[in-house]
């Protein structure tokens, strides 16, 4: 049976309009709730009136008008017709007196006008209201009865209870009539869709009340500050907008000005709300603009920095092709749309390959060829990474097989692995399972597996992160520091983690000669430094003859990049060396043992 929301209870029950709610309960019209009017007509308390009505009404009800009430009432549950009848009934002063004899004989017959509609509840529940009135008294008393009525239901209907302030009904009635009105006085409409920060934790704290009260404190100071706009309280702890302003800069900062007010005045700590703006264009409608404003919120996440974030239609597009890429994950790896590239590493020496690269590269057949740039932010923010390496690292575990069945060299492979990985899954476990799944001890140990960690990882990595690296290089791995220098440079961490080769960041190559070739004593002095802690050294970037002499000259060991060959998949390389083409000549397993001794 629907429980009202106690404040929607309180001010139906306390009406002085005479009508009462009903559910349809298996076929059957049971009341749930009387109007204050409606116990005083017939004389009840409101302890005894509900089952009255279930038990008691129609033995009151004249004999000739018992049939016609109980069809039209039926039609009107199964929504095959109106409910607006009008019978007789028998009111008893003694019905008053809970002592007093109660039969169908006392009493003076009255007609009463029943006129019924459906009303769908917040929660979407639909019951029936009936307003009752005496059609003894005079037409126009009863119709200004039921007009009160219809008034009081609508300002309910179009108003949020809490805060006073219009609802999302009154936004779908009213909200294009806003931006129209904008529109003609020659403003520029703005929705803004804000989000309350941790509401439920400020609940959690510091209790409902005070959360209530913080509700009623944003939606007053945002009426305050923008007094002409349509202000409606939207779900749980969401306000939508609709306002005029002179430009976004504006908007921005009074939307701060309110939030940092409301952040001086709450009860408790609370960072306040966050709000994403659309500026809406003629023609669009508000719906639209609420959408991207939504979207426009999703831009600020977690940064603490940023508490308004402006649609754009470069966002959306961001937006709905990150969407893509999540969505559609999962059947990218079932579909082998994402692929293993390999990318040569060149050892700068004799100029022959010394390890390939394992980069994953998403080639979709509905979007073509997806950027890193764009699929691994995207997996990364929802927490994937796990998946898309694993699956990379398994990839490149089934490829031996197709490697060594065509003669091809089993050059050592390096895959990239992030610290969120570690986060999410056993992945030593899980490299070990694989290895063993694929019987690679047939054709080499584990150290031909290289695992890449870069340095923005390691400089935030906790003691179980470091625990896991250990576990790497027991399990016989060996660890690659990646993207050395790319700003995240700390030499302390050298003292925390074993590498076994250092990869210097590609900017510091391809920017060798900004502000005056900074960057040439910068990687030179480095370079001295990894081989002085007895490190191997591999430098990104490699996209010209003097970026190769330069890694040359500075004693640098492997280079990776362009200059010597782009990624490429591994039926390109088959198909490659049956036709006498192959890449670049490898290195044997003695080669490479006796070079890497050197250090």
């Amino acid at each position: 049976m629907y429980i009202f929301p106690e404040e929607l209870r309180k001010a139906y029950e306390d009406s002085p309009l005479s009508f009462v709610y009903y559910q349809n309960i298996d076929g059957k019209g049971v009341p749930i709730l009387a109007s204050a009017g409606f116990c005083k007509a017939v004389g009840l308390s409101r302890d005894r009136v509900l089952d009255w009505l279930q038990m008691a009404m129609f033995e009151r009800m004249d004999p000739d008008d018992v049939g016609i009430v109980s069809r039209v009432s039926d039609d009107f549950l199964n929504k095959r017709g109106p409910y607006d009848v009008i019978f007789r009934c028998k009111i008893d002063p003694s019905l008053g007196d809970p002592d007093a004899r109660s039969d169908n004989t006392g009493g003076a017959d009255t007609l009463i006008h029943g006129l019924g509609a459906w009303q769908t509840m917040p929660d979407g529940t639909e019951l029936i209201v009936i307003t009752y009135s005496n059609v003894l008294k005079t037409q126009e008393a009863a119709r200004k009865n039921v007009e009160v009525y219809r008034r009081f239901q609508k300002d309910r209907f179009f108003t949020d209870m809490l805060t006073e302030l219009p609802n999302l009904n009154y936004l779908r009635e009213f909200g294009n009539e806003k931006i129209a009105t904008l529109l003609r006085e020659g403003r520029t409409p703005y929705v803004v869709y804000t989000d309350i920060n941790a509401m439920q934790s400020y609940n959690n704290q510091y209790g409902i009340k005070a959360g209530d009260q913080f509700l009623k404190l944003v939606a007053d100071s945002l009426k305050e500050k923008f007094p002409k706009s349509l202000l409606i309280r939207g779900s749980d702890d969401h306000f939508i907008m609709i306002t005029g302003a002179d430009d976004n800069a504006s908007i921005e900062k009074d939307l701060r000005d309110v939030n940092s007010y409301v952040c001086r005045n709450a009860y408790g700590n609370t960072t306040g709300f966050d709000s994403g703006v659309c500026p809406v264009e003629n023609g669009v409608e508000y719906t639209e603009a609420l959408d991207h404003a939504k979207h426009a919120l999703k831009q600020i996440e977690n940064d603490l920095n940023r508490e308004v974030a402006f649609f754009s239609k470069e966002a959306d597009e961001a937006y709905w092709r990150s969407r893509y890429i999540v969505e559609n994950f999962d059947l990218a790896m079932e579909q082998n749309w994402i692929r293993v590239f390999y990318h040569p590493l060149m050892r700068l020496e004799n100029n022959k390959i010394t390890a390939f690269e394992g980069l994953a590269r998403w080639v979709d057949p509905n979007r073509g060829i997806i950027s890193p740039g764009e699929f691994i932010p995207a997996l990364s923010k929802y927490h994937l990474l796990y998946k898309l390496d694993l699956y990379i690292f398994e990839e490149v575990c089934k490829e031996v097989m197709i490697r060594h069945e065509n003669e091809l060299p089993l050059t050592p492979i390096s895959v990239n692995f992030s610290r969120q990985d570690f986060d999410h899954a056993d992945i030593v476990g899980e490299m070990n399972r694989l290895f063993d799944k694929y019987e690679l001890i047939n054709y080499f140990d584990k150290s031909y597996f290289i695992v890449e960690i870069t340095e923005q990882d390691l400089a935030v990595g906790e003691e179980r992160f470091m625990e896991q690296l250990k576990l790497l290089r027991d399990n016989g791995y060996r660890i690659w520091l990646d993207d050395f220098g790319s700003g995240y440079s700390s030499v302390s961490m050298f003292s925390h983690y074993d590498f076994d080769l250092v990869k210097f960041d590609m900017d510091l190559l391809r920017h060798l000669d900004d502000k005056g070739g900074i960057n040439r004593i910068i990687l030179k002095d480095l370079m001295q430094m990894v081989r002085e802690l007895k490190l191997h050294t591999l430098i990104e970037g490699v996209e010209t003859e003097e970026h190769l002499e330069f890694a040359r000259d500075i004693g640098c060991e492997l280079g990776q990049g362009f200059y010597f060959n782009k990624p490429t998949p591994l039926d390109e390389i088959v198909f490659r060396k049956q036709h006498g083409d192959l890449i670049k000549s490898c290195e044997t397993d003695k080669e490479r043992r006796e070079l890497n001794s050197r250090l």
